[in-house]
């Protein structure tokens, strides 16, 4: 038995070395800083925090949505049992490193009629009963992995189960920032909504002022047909907006997996707009290195590079041990004496001499899988790069382009007011008073999208930059 202790004891000192290669994470193979130019905001020498979605999406009632939806969603559930899965695999496959321990016990009792030689040289036949009672304690076909092929798969095991931990707070990320969308993006539907219908009242009052002064001889038909025609689009717009918002409170109700509340929808992108909050962006686009999804790339990339070394592994002999300790004794209450002890134990090597080169094939299969998962790493920085670039591009001219626009409709809306009064007085043709009011309506249609721009920009700058869900390679 100390033999068998001693070449467990070795052959566990062994195992801690593998053929995996020795891995290095990719270099990015995009620029070390941000754009710069006058399409971008100035850039901010610090480093970026992990910034939690509370700080940017400041609206209470967003918040409670965006907690109900991180609860209920059946998206972020398959997320989490994938992970339970991954972690359960790894322990499965972190199990094959130790040896496999089973106890057995029996009893057996045998009746039967036995012939007996008596002293006087008689043979007699009599009903006799015998018992025996033996336990054992050992292991069989025990791998030593003196080359590192069970750890080596153990390792890429764990690598995938961090990767569905990473895919977890990458679709977390994605749950928060979808949720934020559909709740500005109703907020918009609203705020047009109002835009519409208040332009059909307006234009409802164009319509009854021309018609009279038709009636009264003192205006042409064709005033209250270009009147009617703004009040027909209005009304039809409407129409259309009531679907969306509807449709629009639909897909915030399936992204929470609840009914929401009327008393917790946004009247309108205007009252939501004073409540988000900025995202800082530093100078460093290593950042990425930390998104959710880029870190889940990578820790597939390293579970390819361990499957390299099981890949390597099988080119060499398995060896597997065998032992076996007990005791036997016909009584029960001597089994366990020093004298009924007994132990065995075996080893064997085996090694495929011809498997039609499959061996060699693995190799090269893990090998591609690795410049596969390379190739996906350095994509995904590549693709996280471009999302934040884009991001920050309309970032630096979306505030311009607000303040124009509210800058616009001010105009329009004096104007329409001016062309209407002198219209009312006679002064000037219906036409310019139309054409002011068609005006104005597009301005206002225009701030209210301009409005969801400039909102729907934080939101993807929150997630293209990983806002608290920012995690690190291990």
């Amino acid at each position: 038995m100390r033999r068998l202790i001693a070449v467990l004891a070795s052959s566990a000192a062994l195992a801690g070395c593998t053929l995996e290669p020795h891995y290095a994470r990719p270099m990015p193979a995009v620029p070390q800083t941000w754009p710069v130019g006058g399409a971008y905001p100035a850039a901010n020498a610090a480093a970026l925090p992990s910034v939690s979605y509370r700080d940017i999406f400041k609206d209470p009632h967003l918040q409670a949505i965006i907690e109900r939806a991180i609860a209920n969603n059946r998206d972020l559930q398959i997320a989490m049992a994938n992970v339970t899965v991954a972690r359960s695999q790894y322990r499965v496959q972190r199990a094959e490193l130790l040896p496999k321990i089973d106890a057995t016990a029996a009893a057996n009792e045998t009746h039967g009629r036995a012939t007996v030689v008596q002293p006087n040289g008689a043979i007699t036949s009599q009903r006799q009963t015998s018992r025996s009672y033996d336990a054992d304690v050992g292991f069989s076909a025990f791998e030593l992995d003196l080359f590192g092929r069970l750890r080596s798969l153990s390792h890429a095991a764990q690598q995938q189960y961090l990767a569905s931990e990473a895919g977890l707070h990458a679709a977390r990320l994605t749950l928060v920032a979808e949720t934020a969308d559909a709740y500005l993006t109703l907020a918009t539907d609203r705020s047009l909504l109002t835009v519409a219908r208040e332009t059909v009242a307006s234009a409802q009052k164009s319509v009854d002022l021309t018609r009279a002064r038709l009636t009264g001889g003192i205006a042409p038909r064709t005033d209250l047909r270009q009147a009617e025609t703004v009040l027909d689009q209005a009304d039809s717009d409407v129409a259309n907006l009531t679907t969306l918002v509807a449709q629009d409170r639909n897909a915030l109700e399936l992204l929470v997996g609840a009914r929401v509340a009327d008393a917790d929808l946004p009247a309108s992108i205007e009252s939501v707009d004073g409540l988000l909050g900025e995202v800082p962006a530093g100078l460093d686009s290593g950042v990425l290195l930390r998104r959710p999804d880029v870190v889940q790339a990578e820790y597939r990339l390293r579970a390819a590079n361990a499957q390299i070394g099981a890949a390597r592994a099988n080119f060499f002999p398995r060896i597997s041990l065998t032992a076996l300790a007990g005791a036997a004794s016909p009584a029960l209450g001597a089994l366990f004496n020093g004298k009924t002890f007994n132990w065995t134990a075996s080893a064997g090597a085996s090694q495929t001499l011809f498997a039609g080169g499959a061996n060699l094939a693995n190799l090269s299969l893990a090998k591609g899988q690795r410049e596969l998962s390379v190739a996906e790493y350095q994509k995904a920085i590549q693709t996280a790069f471009s999302e934040v670039a884009d991001a920050l591009a309309r970032r630096g001219t979306i505030n311009d382009q607000m303040a124009a626009q509210d800058a616009l409709v001010a105009a329009a809306l004096d104007e329409y007011q001016l062309e209407d009064a002198r219209y009312r007085e006679g002064i000037d043709p219906f036409l310019q008073s139309l054409t002011a009011q068609r005006t104005l309506y597009a301005a206002r249609r225009t701030q209210a999208s301009t409005r969801l721009v400039r909102a729907d920009n934080l939101v993807t700058l929150y997630r293209t930059l990983g806002g608290d869900q920012l995690i690190d390679a291990r």
